[in-house]
């Protein structure tokens, strides 16, 4: 009869789906090369024997043929018991079976839904294949990320054979703005390319035009989420696209919360004798704010209203402030510092 494989995968004749299930489950991830770095040889050739096992007691005709006439009936040494999946023409003309065991790594990816749970691993035929896991340490318990309640013990797991899918890291990508741009609101289209999963896993590379809202009075750092626009991909669920505001440098005005803070540089005569600031606003209107008062260095003009909209009422606005650098002379001749005494009735 050649190999058992009842008792390769330790069930008996009767064993039902589920039973096959458990026992792979438990022997592939015991003797999987990749836990099993310094007995790699051996274990190779029992975690073969394990999927190749699984592999014919799973199907049920090709079980049907290995319980009548065992190993030597899948390799056609053997009459079937009647028409089956595998059959062909022998030179007699009699009906034979052509068994082809599969990839053990083939059978291991389609039973946990991905190609390894412990990262980037060798198959059988001894290419490296890639995972998009990172290499995980096994711990006491080395099925508990394979289970879907909370209990303890390899008797834990649910009868259905597919890993639960995780979901691929967020990605971040800036989203430069003008001043102008969060002052008015406006539309931004951003073009993405990803990879697309069909049903049979298959992935293409699309093409696709996010349409972006910018709310007036969004603040630096405020985040625009794009729900699974990730990657598709076999057992991960695509992760989520996230456009973050970044605001790009204007060349007069700065923001400091909700308001608007401009310098102006003026002469020490501009401040002590007046001064009218000139401003173009974010949406393009012009200001004049005459200042008739003595402007000192800590000196700071505010109008109210003329600053950024507020995110939550963008009806209301912060203020504009305007801030003073006065330019003092380097030096004064005699005769300039004895009338700006007289000027300032200076004693």
């Amino acid at each position: 009869m050649g190999v058992d494989y009842y008792k390769v995968l330790q069930v008996d004749r009767n064993a039902k789906d589920d039973d096959l299930k458990k026992t792979y489950r438990k022997l592939a991830m015991k003797w999987h090369p990749d836990k099993n770095p310094n007995n790699k040889k051996e274990a190779e050739a029992k975690f073969k024997t394990i999927s190749e096992a699984y592999d014919v007691l799973s199907d049920p005709k090709k079980r049907a043929i290995y319980d009548q006439y065992g190993e030597d009936g899948l390799k056609g040494q053997a009459p079937p018991p009647g028409p089956g999946a595998f059959s062909g023409k022998s030179d007699g003309g009699s009906a034979t079976f052509r068994f082809n065991p599969r990839n053990a790594d083939e059978i291991f990816s389609e039973f946990f839904g991905h190609s390894s749970p412990f990262g980037g691993m060798r198959d059988m035929r001894g290419s490296r294949s890639s995972s998009s896991f990172s290499r995980s340490i096994f711990s006491e318990d080395p099925f508990s990320q394979f289970r879907s309640g909370g209990g303890g013990g390899g008797e834990g797991f649910s009868a259905s054979a597919s890993m639960p899918c995780r979901k691929a890291a967020t990605i971040e990508r800036p989203l430069p703005c003008t001043l102008e741009d969060l002052y008015k609101g406006t539309t931004k289209k951003m073009k993405i390319s990803r990879d697309v999963a069909d049903h049979t896993g298959r992935t293409t590379t699309m093409e696709e035009i996010l349409t972006i809202d910018i709310k007036a009075g969004w603040k630096k750092g405020t985040k625009i989420t794009f729900p699974e626009k990730g990657n598709e991909g076999r057992g991960v669920i695509p992760s989520d696209l996230v456009f973050i505001v970044d605001e790009k440098p204007h060349p007069v005005l700065k923001r400091d919360g909700n308001d608007l803070v401009m310098t102006q540089k003026i002469s020490l005569c501009e401040a002590l004798t007046g001064y009218i600031v000139q401003v173009s606003t974010l949406d393009g209107r012009s200001l004049t704010i005459p200042i008739n008062s003595v402007i000192s260095p800590n000196y700071e003009e505010v109008v109210k209203g003329e600053g950024m909209p507020m995110p939550k009422e963008p009806t209301k606005k912060g203020n504009l402030r305007v801030k003073f650098t006065i330019k003092f002379p380097s030096r004064l001749t005699s005769d300039q510092k004895t009338g700006i005494k007289r000027l300032l009735t200076c004693s």
